[in-house]
């Protein structure tokens, strides 16, 4: 295999009710930083019907071409049709890197078509990097149950691969005075060579916690000792209209849904405010939110990691330290208090 022939950055852009969604906006950020190093092109790869449309928004947060395939087979995800397509358009063009959101989808094609090409695949990452000179990706994770990072290569094989976590890289600002080229693509493919089939989409009505849209998170970690002393947690969120998060001691310990965990095995959030209370800080915890726009750690242990990672800490016993911040917030807020 002669990486010579291997150029380019590539995003995969996933489309969700018609539109981006927010992680494959973030990668055109990422892909950006990488393919400004390696003095090289980034590019979307838009799969879809009717979303040709779609490709002038790429180029706006970032991309500087768009390959686009529009038809009806692909109005719905299908790992075959959607990986015949890409795998077209890999060994046409030949990426040196290709880049796709952790989600199901994305995880899904992402496996398929690294077993295809052959190549790696990195899941989960949570950090990216590119060797300005060779072009190896530096793609970081957490391993051993989150206890360390781990950063892997692929250095025998070409295009490499990650799937990346949502809301670990920020996307660019979108910018409408970009330009960029859109190459419109295609495929011989008839419903009658796939073998799957979609016969009816059903929509989960129930609705849960979304933490990782939350401005603001209150999370609870095993320092608070009990699923009593957690529901202290519930009533500081409550009062400042907080999410409730955990870590994921907690969450093993069934005190609370996993829905609400925080890290590298539950949710990636951003919020502009979160608190860490009774936290410890493994780093499988603090991959969930160290970009969070400002974090106050409360921990009785001066030694605690989380307070490396914070950017206010009180030392100090978290029974004695949040009933006294809910009633500031509540004489703020204008609510009665029940610690008066």
């Amino acid at each position: 295999m002669s990486f010579e022939d291997y150029r380019g950055i590539w995003v995969f852009m996933e489309i969700k009710d018609g539109a981006i969604v927010p992680v494959a906006r973030e990668l055109l950020g990422a892909g950006r930083q990488l393919a400004d190093k390696r003095k090289t092109e980034l590019a979307g790869v838009i799969i879809g019907d009717g979303v040709s449309a779609l490709a002038q928004e790429a180029i706006y947060y970032g991309a500087d071409q768009v390959y686009v395939y529009d038809a009806p087979i692909f109005k719905h995800y299908r790992t075959e049709t959607y990986m015949r397509a890409l795998l077209a358009c890999t060994e046409k063009y030949k990426p040196e890197i290709i880049l796709y959101g952790a989600t199901s989808t994305g995880k899904d094609l992402a496996s398929a078509v690294a077993t295809d090409l052959p190549t790696g695949l990195t899941a989960d990452t949570t950090q990216l990097d590119v060797e300005e000179d060779t072009g190896l990706l530096l793609a970081s994770r957490p391993a051993f149950g989150g206890n360390i990072m781990a950063t892997i290569l692929c250095k025998k094989y070409r295009p490499q691969m990650a799937t990346v976590r949502p809301k670990v890289v920020r996307a660019l600002p979108r910018d409408t005075t970009r330009e960029g080229t859109v190459i419109e693509e295609s495929i011989e493919l008839h419903e009658d060579d796939v073998r799957t089939k979609v016969l009816e989409i059903v929509r989960n009505t129930v609705q849960a916690v979304r933490i990782d849209e939350a401005d603001i998170i209150v999370a609870g970690g095993k320092g608070l000792g009990s699923p009593a002393g957690f529901q202290l947690i519930h009533e500081f969120a409550d009062v400042i209209g907080a999410a409730v998060g955990a870590s994921r001691d907690v969450v093993e310990a069934g005190w609370v849904g996993h829905r609400h965990q925080v890290g590298q095995t539950g949710v990636t959030v951003t919020p502009k405010i979160y608190f860490a209370i009774g936290i410890s800080g493994a780093i499988q915890h603090i991959v969930g939110m160290q970009n969070s726009g400002l974090i106050i750690a409360i921990n009785k242990d001066p030694g605690a990691l989380i307070f490396q990672s914070c950017h206010y800490g009180i030392v100090g016993d978290a029974f004695e330290i949040v009933p006294l911040l809910i009633e500031q917030f509540k004489l703020a807020l204008g609510k009665e208090s029940n610690y008066a």
